[in-house]
């Protein structure tokens, strides 16, 4: 059913021009402020609230700033059963090492019967992506009346006037974006005067990661997204969308 102004689209009962209203308040009072500023008022702000990470080559630092804000955010992870090996288990010594306390692991209930042999990624990349990683995330934020990203305005052109706060247009939650002013060196500094453990694929040349068959090694002077879907005119796994199109994202976090 479209979104309609007279109708409530959250939990909480406020309608569509409420929320914009919210998302602008929201956006002009933090506009100078940092990302654990952002990750507090939206903790207040807007509940219930979850943050979404692929725990890739640049999720460290946003989990990092969420498990000093308050370690029981609900912390969601799509498990597309091809990921890889490193990514699992890096997954599970980071939720360690940083105590997040309220982590789901959320997999597709559909996958024995509609991509029996594991091969749909071959022939319908995008119907892989939604079945594997689009409609799990969609059913985990049922619910929920926002989701917490790690979009960042460099990342590309269309990101180029990301705020902190902005309306999901399908669904009415507001999308958190709390790294949406870092420039492209701050997460490797941040990650590193922390001290905080890297994806052990980053070093071996993914400055991007998803699955391991739609994932390659990148080489220099190529894009960072380069290794993705390759030799494919697909960018995107579909997660994330404007006006109801589907928009370039870096790893999301």
């Amino acid at each position: 059913m479209p979104l309609d102004e007279a109708q409530p689209v959250d939990q909480s009962g406020r309608r569509t021009d409420e929320l914009q209203a919210l998302v602008q308040e929201l956006n002009t009072r933090l506009r100078h402020h940092g990302a654990v500023d952002v990750l507090q008022v939206a903790l207040a702000e807007i509940t219930p609230l979850s943050l979404v990470s692929s725990f890739g080559a640049e999720s460290v630092a946003l989990l990092h700033l969420a498990s000093m804000v308050d370690r029981n955010i609900p912390v969601i992870f799509v498990d597309t059963e091809m990921l890889f090996t490193q990514t699992l288990v890096y997954q599970q010594e980071l939720a360690e090492r940083l105590g997040l306390r309220n982590l789901r692991i959320v997999r597709s209930g559909d996958i024995a019967h509609r991509d029996p042999t594991g091969t749909m990624h071959r022939h319908d990349p995008d119907g892989c992506c939604a079945l594997r990683k689009t409609e799990p995330l969609q059913k985990a934020l049922v619910g929920s009346n926002g989701w917490i990203t790690g979009r960042k305005r460099y990342q590309s052109g269309q990101r180029a006037a990301l705020e902190h706060f902005e309306i999901e247009a399908q669904t009415g939650r507001i999308k958190v974006n709390p790294l949406a002013y870092w420039q492209a060196g701050d997460v490797a500094d941040y990650i590193t005067e922390n001290r905080l453990p890297r994806h052990p694929l980053v070093a071996q040349g993914y400055p991007s990661i998803g699955c391991a068959p739609c994932t390659s090694p990148v080489q220099s002077g190529e894009d960072a997204r380069a290794g993705r879907w390759r030799n494919t005119e697909k960018d995107e796994c579909g997660i994330h969308f404007v006006n109801g199109k589907v928009v370039r994202q870096g790893d999301m976090k």
